[in-house]
């Protein structure tokens, strides 16, 4: 009995953080750099559960955690994209770029970029669909890693703040958790696919 009462014993709280911060890095990274990942959904769901828990420092963490794995995601997929620019082969992560990135888009995504420089880098990862054509657009105007990273750090910190209030606002919707992290999926779906059906719409009414 006293050697059993000596075993410390893990809290639950203490475990679900150690398992879910590093998850949450993991996915977010890698659904930058395979844009198939829906990393907004991610983050507003991690920002729901840490809404609940009451705890400033779980809101911090989810915010710093997201937006580093962002970050480091994005500039490997650019470094990788420069590196498929310069080879004659070019790269399947260069591909992968190209295909998320349709003509008309990137055409628009330069014009922007020669108008309004860093500032359009940054509101790229706050409009859906809208960062891999900024990133290409970047890569045709061959900028150094340096400056990419420059205009890349605010992005991924004003797109982690903006889904991590997604989360809070859906959690402060519900008493349950689970109720609230429903709610933020759901909201980042619509923040998703909103801009594809007004495009379709306006195509519509004007053929």
């Amino acid at each position: 009995m006293a050697a059993s009462a000596s075993v410390p014993v893990v809290a639950p709280e203490f475990t679900q953080q150690a398992v879910g911060y590093p998850s949450l890095f993991l996915l977010v990274l890698i659904g930058a750099l395979v844009p198939v990942v829906p990393t907004g959904a991610l983050v507003s769901s991690a920002a729901v559960v840490a809404f609940h828990r009451a705890a400033p420092l779980s809101m911090a963490l989810v915010f710093v955690t997201a937006s580093l794995a962002a970050f480091l995601g994005d500039i490997a997929l650019y470094w990788l994209g420069r590196r498929g620019m310069r080879s004659r082969n070019g790269s399947r992560w260069l591909e992968a770029i190209r295909e998320r990135a349709p003509e008309d888009r990137l055409a628009q995504a330069q014009h922007k970029l020669a108008d309004h420089g860093v500032a359009v880098l940054v509101l790229s990862r706050l409009v859906p669909a809208g960062r891999l054509p900024v990133m290409l657009a970047c890569l045709v105007a061959k900028w150094p890693v340096r400056r990419f990273v420059r205009g890349n750090l605010p992005a991924c910190l004003a797109w982690a703040a903006t889904y991590q209030l997604i989360g809070v606002l859906g959690g402060s919707l519900f008493d349950r958790p689970w109720q609230g992290v429903l709610a933020a999926i759901v909201l980042t779906v619509l923040i998703s696919v909103a801009p594809g059906l007004w495009r379709r719409l306006r195509g519509t009414a004007t053929g």
